[in-house]
């Protein structure tokens, strides 16, 4: 946890390295201010952030080329999860998608407000599925798709024509 506040503490510096105290930083990445202290003088001693005293009373931190790199890393290592993540969900809903074709169902509906739904809808196409808006005028048989923010329910979970996208995140 250490390790994701430094690189927090670095970042939140980095895009207000001009106005930005340590009191505001505290706050921002919801730590205590002597924790907050300790970090940035662990980022200091790294070579990550330079600290320069404008006046008696006010300090000026600046995020080094070596703090601007571990930065990087940090965002190309969340990019690489986040397409490793794109592609297992992409794969997981077609394979749904399409056994739910074979069972039967013509249409699939997605219930509540999901990050997914394009995947669902893409696949609906890619396998002949209706994707269904309203799901009252629609006169065939339904896959229910709950979005992310559906808790599993194992009542509702238990029916064949349901899936929680929940049960599919990792």
């Amino acid at each position: 946890m250490t390790h994701e506040k430094e690189l927090e503490l670095l970042e939140k510096i980095y895009t207000n390295q001009d106005s930005v105290r340590q009191r505001d930083l505290a706050r921002i990445v919801g730590l205590s201010l002597g924790m907050t202290n300790s970090i940035v003088k662990r980022l200091v001693k790294r070579g990550w952030l330079t600290v320069r005293k404008v006046n008696n009373r006010n300090i000026r931190y600046a995020v080094s080329p070596e703090g601007i790199d571990a930065i990087t890393r940090k965002s190309y290592r969340y990019f690489k999860r986040t397409i490793r993540n794109v592609v297992y969900y992409r794969e997981a809903i077609s394979r749904i998608i399409k056994d739910a074709k074979e069972r039967g169902y013509t249409g699939v509906i997605v219930i509540g407000t999901s990050d997914l739904d394009f995947i669902v809808q893409h696949f609906c196409a890619a396998h002949g599925m209706d994707y269904v808006k309203d799901e009252i005028s629609y006169g065939g048989m339904i896959f229910h798709i709950y979005a992310e923010s559906y808790i599993t329910d194992p009542l509702i979970e238990s029916n064949t024509h349901v899936l929680f996208l929940q049960s599919l995140m990792m």
